[in-house]
């Protein structure tokens, strides 16, 4: 797989547009653009770390949202 697929794939997994990924990355758009288009080549890391930083926030809400039913359950 090419990195750019896996960057496009993992901005499509993520449910963002283009825009949206770019923003929430802090990825410039022309970049992430490009890099998609294939018309330049990102460093091989990026979709790893890409991807460690969706997983990441993946499991802060998972957790957010465990210890907010903690907290609910103890209030009952």
């Amino acid at each position: 797989m090419k990195v750019a697929d896996s960057i496009h794939d993992l901005r499509s997994s993520a449910g963002m547009n283009r825009k949206e990924f770019s923003e929430h990355t802090g990825i410039p758009l022309r970049t992430l653009e490009d890099w998609e288009a294939g018309r330049r080549q990102p460093p091989e890391y990026i979709p790893r770390l890409i991807s460690y930083q969706l997983k990441y926030e993946e499991l802060l809400q998972k957790l957010q949202g465990k210890k907010y039913q903690d907290e609910q359950q103890s209030r009952d």
